[in-house]
């Protein structure tokens, strides 16, 4: 298979070089197109046996898929621009842009070809994304293609369009969250006496054990809650202080503004 990626920028470079070194693409079957000749050296220099170019959509021709990684305003000139290169009807077109729909994406495209909207986090780089996958005019074959390829990546889950915005709040969004959380339990480790680096590696390992305690016990988060509170105990005093702060409330509320559809 070939695949080519428009745009080498923060996601589009993370999925090309994510992909490179995983097992259903040979590099050098990825082209990246670039914007301009110092991005298209940069993204070499990161991966060296990947095609990248500079603005030159040819690869477009012989692509089995295209994903489009630029920003949300250019996605409409992007495939007005090369609709005639876009005319393999085995194609599948992939989208990681926020807030384009499907609906709007065929509009743009050939008729009646396999469109994808892909909605990764960052965590992508290290392939450990949380990808939310939809799909309009695609065959069996064509979404288990794209959930495999996106799962080499991380995990993948395929839900309907609608639900995007949440998953994208909880997800893409969430891991923005995540980390105002990890610099605020650092701050706190500070104050405390810590050292920053210090703080910040108990704080992230913790978290991992957070996760994996759920993954292993496959737990509601208030059952492992539960086995760390003991009554008058220290812990129930600072989770009862955090939610007079408005902990759960504000999580919740960041979420739901972000929830944009």
């Amino acid at each position: 298979m070939k695949i080519s990626i428009i745009g080498g920028g923060n996601m589009g470079g993370a999925i090309a070089r994510g992909l490179s070194t995983g097992l259903l693409f040979k590099p050098e079957d990825i082209t990246v197109i670039t914007k301009t000749s110092a991005s298209a050296t940069r993204m070499k220099d990161s991966a060296e046996r990947l095609n990248v170019v500079a603005s030159e959509y040819d690869s477009l021709d012989t692509a089995d898929i295209v994903i489009v990684a630029v920003k949300p305003w250019l996605i409409e000139e992007v495939l007005l621009q090369n609709k005639d290169r876009l005319k393999n009807p085995t194609q599948v077109l992939v989208s990681v842009a926020s807030g384009i729909s499907l609906e709007q994406l065929a509009s743009w495209s050939v008729v009646g070809k396999s469109i994808f909207r892909v909605m990764p986090n960052t965590a992508i780089a290290e392939k450990q994304s949380m990808t939310f996958v939809s799909t309009l005019n695609a065959q069996k074959e064509d979404i288990a293609q794209i959930v495999d390829i996106f799962n080499e990546l991380g995990k993948t889950e395929l839900i309907d369009e609608k639900l995007l915005p949440a998953a994208t709040s909880l997800a893409s969004c969430g891991i923005a969250y995540a980390f105002r959380y990890i610099r605020a339990a650092m701050e706190g480790g500070v104050e405390m006496g810590l050292y920053p680096n210090q703080a910040k590696e108990i704080v992230m390992q913790t978290l991992l054990g957070a996760v994996t305690l759920l993954e292993a016990n496959g737990s509601h988060p208030e059952a492992e809650i539960d086995k760390v509170t003991t009554a008058g105990g220290i812990t129930i005093k600072g989770l009862n202080e955090m939610e007079h702060a408005g902990f759960t409330s504000s999580v919740i509320k960041g979420l739901k503004a972000s929830n944009v559809k």
